[in-house]
Parts: C-alpha cells; structure tokens; sequence
C-alpha cells in the first residue's frame, strides 16, 4: 500500500508511520518543512493546509491519504488560535479533497481524524456514533470537519471519520502534561471530576487507522477503548501507577485563568463508546485503562 500522511510527525502521526514502515508499506508524509524529514524510506512533500491546496504529484497514484493535520487544541483560546483551529481542520480537508479531484489516479480511501468533541457537553448520556452532534465550539468544528471529508464520497473515495478520544501515550497528549504535575505531587482532578474521558491508548488508534486504510470500512468510528472513566477515575488510577496522591481538586475558576473557553470543554466531557469499530471485530491491546497506563509509565 502506498499511504501519505498529514500529520505524519505529530504525536500519533510518527507512530502511525513507524507502524506503516515496519510492515513494508511505502510511506510519504506532508510538512511545511519536508528537508527536515530524517527518517529512513519516508518521502516528504510540501504542504501547508492554510495556503493552499497539496500539490497534485503529492496525491497522485497513492492509495490511502490519512490527515491527522491539525492547530493544537489544548491551548488558551483566543479569537486568532480558534481561526487557526477551524482553517487548519476544516479549510485544510476542504483544499485536500479539491486537489484529490484532480489528480489522475485518485487515492481509493481517505481516513480522517475528527473528535468526540463531536457530541458536545452530554454529561452521563451513552453515546455512539449513531448519536447526534451537540453544541459548542468543538461540536461545530467536528461536524463541518467531517463534512468537508464526506465531499470526497462524491469523487468515488471510500471515507472514514475516526472520532478520537483522549489518547494514552507517554510521549505526547494529555498524558505527557498531566505526568510532570503528578510527579510533583500537584496531580487531581478538574472540577468535580465527575466528566467522562473517552480514552485509547495510542496503539489502539493507530491500529484503528490502520484498519480504516486497509480494509472495506467506510463512515464513522469512535476512536476509543470500550471502558471510560470520569475524570476522577482517570486520575485516581494514573496517581496510583505513579506512585502519587491524586487528592487535589483544581477549581473551575483556576482552569479559566489559564486555558479561558477551553476550560469549559475540560469540565464537561462525553461517554463515547466505540459501538461501530466492535461491531466490526476490531480487538483492542488495552481496552482498561490500567493496563493501558501501565504500559506507557513502564519507563518513567
């Protein structure tokens, strides 16, 4: 298989590629600055999603495109951060869906990342990807996000839209900020703790994107374990593999001073189950968050 990949040397981005590499499979990736790319038998060609639209060459005769492409969201919200959010997610699939029509031999699937930011603030409400969008900022986002990728269904593109959740890696997400904290024993819950954390470890999405570029799947999956944990949970079980108390509680008031709009994200949370991916037989390596914590603290 011939894969590119937007997003390639992001957090879950590297590790999709070393996974592609290892099993052989030729793989290019986009970069605003593609001389810098060092890993061995990994092409690399220009592309920046605000300016413009991937050059034709870049698509041509590929098979699979993964877009993981995307301006961080755990940062303070201003007006200017949120424009870059939506253009690089929304603006950036749109310009790539423009140039896949182009090309000659068109790519066979697009996977493109999206959110469980989709379902909004649904407190304890079950939620799978039969459930409607909710309301917000990153509710909207997701929604035309995964919009522009269905206008690729129209170029005869198999398209699937993987929802990710919180992802379990040490070296990079949630997990990578929350460890130095808990180390110094400031580690506990936000708000009430009572929020849902759909969560997977970073092996499990990878192998989700996998198998959405490599087998005959189209549409959505939550990219989440089976098992989510409240807020509280989460931190209770990451204190106890590191060996720290997880008895604070850090007040709403405090996460607005430091994160404005996005804290209100980081206190509500949705129970998002991955009905569609274990419909289709798919197994996960860590589907509890234990073991899935266990593995990625083993060398801290």
């Amino acid at each position: 298989m011939k894969c590119i990949v937007a997003g390639g040397s992001g957090f879950i981005g590297r590790r999709l590629v070393q996974s592609l590499l290892a099993d052989r499979h030729y793989v290019a990736v986009w970069s605003r600055r593609p001389g810098t790319e060092t890993r061995d038998a990994v092409a690399s060609f220009y592309w920046d999603p605000m300016h413009g639209e991937p050059a034709e060459e870049s698509l041509n005769d590929f098979d699979a495109v993964v877009y993981l492409a995307g301006e961080p969201i755990a940062q303070r919200w201003t007006p200017e951060v949120k424009r870059k959010i939506r253009g690089s997610r929304i603006l950036g699939t749109r310009r790539l869906v423009d140039a896949m029509a182009k090309v000659a031999r068109r790519p066979a699937v697009l996977v493109c990342a999206s959110a469980v930011g989709y379902y909004g603030a649904r407190g304890d409400e079950i939620l799978d990807e039969t459930s409607a969008p909710g309301t917000g900022f990153l509710a909207g986002l997701c929604e035309e996000w995964e919009r522009e990728a269905d206008r690729a269904l129209a170029l005869g593109i198999r398209v699937v839209k993987i929802r990710v959740g919180v992802v379990i890696g040490r070296d990079g997400g949630m997990l990578q900020k929350m460890i130095p904290a808990f180390r110094a024993f400031a580690g506990g819950s936000l708000g009430s703790g009572k929020q849902w954390h759909s969560w997977i470890h970073v092996d499990d999405l990878v192998a989700m994107f996998r198998r959405a570029a490599e087998q005959n799947i189209s549409g959505v999956w939550n990219g989440t374990a089976p098992n989510p944990v409240t807020n509280a949970q989460f931190t209770a079980q990451l204190g106890q593999a590191l060996s720290r108390p997880a008895f604070l509680q850090i007040p709403p008031f405090a996460l607005k001073l430091i994160f404005g709009e996005l804290a209100d994200s980081m206190l509500t949370g949705a129970r998002a189950l991955p009905n569609a991916a274990q419909a289709a037989g798919f197994q996960w390596q860590y589907p509890n968050l234990t073991a899935a914590l266990a593995r990625e603290l083993a060398s801290h």
